[in-house]
């Protein structure tokens, strides 16, 4: 049954015995929305900003928001204080960031064909060119890059179906080909990559040598159909939260996020279709790991 669209809907799902499991604090972009937001585990807002087709977000160990949208990135305290900010080149969309352990920003831009770290001033401090297929569409080049302790670059070549490990130097290792448009990727301890395949309308998690060792499936929850699979957090129980963007013809019709278990369980979902309409990445705050450190896989 359809609740109002003001009304919020918060839904929990029993598992494990029949216990009840809450929600947890979270941080997430609504694309669509154009706003990055702070929910408490009861899915109200605590703290909120608006940002042009915001697409990534972490809070650091201060408590500043970073997120990138469509023409750069920023860092914003609770108080709305831009401490931090990269404006991309005109005619650029960037897709991604992370905060590194130098201090430094990755941001990955669509449009220049590039990966860059970002200093404290502003300045670029490196620079890693990416080969892209000249027929892809700028919007459609990148989407979820992350950089690795030992120096590596992951990219989503959401165009081209495909997830590029980069060294430290920009020179391709290997290629992971993806059914679908890859939107994240997240390189986990056991040096396996989960990836969320865009509208592929899966998840994949491949080991080393590309061999597809989990995998979640379009209709494998039932009543919460997979669309466009974007954003996701492993958390350290071994759970993964995963954004459910609703575009492309589905807005309104289900949670727009959920946790679920490795055997596929779902713990809870969330859907609040009067303030939210595409969610496209998420954080859990419970999680205390250090993401300057990569100790925060998403």
């Amino acid at each position: 049954m359809k609740l109002p669209s003001l009304l919020l809907a918060v839904v929990f799902s029993v598992w494990s015995a029949g216990s009840l499991q809450a929600a947890r604090p979270i941080l997430c972009c609504d694309y669509g929305g154009g706003r990055v937001t702070i929910l408490s585990a009861t899915g109200e807002i605590q703290w909120q900003v608006e940002a042009k087709n915001p697409q990534d977000c972490w809070q650091m160990p201060n408590g500043n928001i970073l997120f990138a949208y469509v023409g750069g990135a920023k860092e914003v305290t609770r108080d709305q204080k831009i401490v931090w900010e990269y404006k991309a080149p005109k005619k650029v969309e960037c897709h991604a960031c992370q905060p590194l352990p130098d201090g430094n920003v990755l941001i990955v831009e669509c449009g220049t064909s590039r990966i860059i770290e970002v200093d404290r001033a502003g300045k670029i401090a490196k620079e890693i060119k990416l080969v892209t297929a000249a027929s892809v569409k700028l919007h459609n080049q990148f989407r979820g890059t992350r950089k690795t302790a030992d120096g590596h670059y992951f990219v989503c070549f959401k165009g081209e179906g495909k997830i590029v490990e980069l060294d430290a130097d920009g020179q391709v290792l290997r290629e992971v080909p993806v059914a679908g448009d890859p939107h994240a990727v997240v390189p986990l301890p056991n040096k396996n990559l989960l990836i969320t395949c865009g509208d592929g309308h899966k998840v994949v998690e491949v080991d080393p040598a590309g061999k597809t060792v989990w995998e979640l499936h379009e209709n494998d929850l039932p009543g919460n159909t997979l669309r466009l699979m974007a954003g996701c957090h492993r958390l350290p129980n071994g759970n993964t939260i995963f954004a459910n963007y609703l575009g492309h013809g589905h807005l309104g019709e289900q949670p727009q996020f959920f946790e679920i278990t490795p055997d596929k369980k779902v713990v809870w979902t969330f859907e609040d279709q009067g303030r939210f309409k595409t969610i496209n990445q998420i954080m859990a705050l419970d999680d205390r790991g250090d993401v300057t450190q990569g100790e925060v896989l998403r």
